[in-house]
């Protein structure tokens, strides 16, 4: 009996050990396993280190080419990476209904260097990558989008603002290939740089270079018929102010850009999907199946949830 018991409690002690070493290693990553992710996929030339994750649903529809997103992170444009948690779980979110994601890395400014638009081509760099390798993807490249978080958030306007006559897409690589995308979500990202304060990325000061703040601020290419937007932003922000995004959304308002902004009581700054005042999947989810899913791909909505 003695042995029996001693058994049973060998197992009982091994499979916690070993659970816990498994959640350790989920954890170490944090990759979902509900979807399928492909890591550190070069898209830019073979000289630059940058990469990106791409996201797949499982057991996508067979004969069906999806949307996709970019996902930008944030960081200050001086920091952050890829696979993030805001990333990892925006990225999880959009596989497990029904898109393919591209979250990249891009350049950020290290030390003083200015990096500008260097940051801003690699993200539309990005835009192309996806329209090049639509194929093997499977995805739609007529129905792209980008979203991103803090200076992603800025970024991912950007990529949707700009046209090829603002002068700002990049010569190379795959200079033939539109950047344009249909929508773009922006979470917190800041809309009029020089309301903000000086940044590295730029190399220079607001009082130095006026024309180089207002020349990288979204809100100055808001136009008529600029894609729709969704703005996300918390009242307990205290790095990028509210006051930001209300601004964005009175520009595109005037302009009569479709948009929606939706304020997150007693958010802060840096939230994913899931913050605990707000589950914002419904919104996001809504607003992507309403302007990015092509006819052949859109389903009825319902938020598929991780385990």
């Amino acid at each position: 009996m003695k042995k029996i018991l001693f058994t049973l409690c060998w197992m009982i002690l091994a499979g916690r050990v070993a659970s816990a070493a498994e959640a350790k290693s989920r954890s170490s990553t944090g990759f979902p396993t509900d979807v399928r992710v492909e890591r550190g996929v070069a898209y830019l030339p073979a000289s630059r280190e940058e990469l990106a994750d791409l996201y797949f649903p499982l057991a996508p529809p067979a004969g069906v080419r999806l949307p996709a997103v970019v996902i930008i992170h944030g960081g200050g444009w001086n920091g952050g990476q890829r696979d993030g948690k805001r990333e990892l779980n925006i990225g999880g979110t959009l596989a497990r209904n029904g898109y393919v994601a591209m979250s990249i890395d891009y350049k950020l400014a290290r030390g003083n260097g200015a990096i500008w638009p260097q940051n801003l081509w690699d993200c539309k760099t990005a835009v192309r990558w996806l329209r090049v390798n639509a194929d093997r993807l499977g995805l739609d490249p007529d129905h792209i989008g980008v979203m991103g978080g803090s200076a992603g958030g800025h970024l991912a306007a950007m990529v949707a603002l700009t046209t090829p006559a603002d002068g700002l897409d990049p010569a190379a690589p795959y200079g033939d290939v539109s950047c344009a995308v249909r929508c773009c979500i922006d979470l917190y990202g800041i809309a009029d740089i020089a309301r903000y304060h000086d940044v590295r990325m730029l190399g220079k000061t607001i009082k130095e270079a006026p024309e180089l703040y207002r020349l990288a601020s979204p809100v100055t290419y808001v136009r008529r018929d600029s894609v729709p937007f969704l703005i996300l932003h918390g009242t307990a922000d205290k790095t990028v102010s509210i006051e930001q995004s209300k601004l964005f959304a009175a520009v595109l308002q005037k302009a009569g850009v479709p948009h929606e902004f939706v304020i997150v009581p007693d958010a802060p700054h840096t939230f994913d999907l899931e913050p605990k005042q707000r589950d914002l999947r419904p919104v996001v989810l809504g607003f992507l199946e309403k302007h990015l899913k092509s006819p052949n791909t859109s389903q009825p909505q319902s938020v598929q949830s991780h385990p």
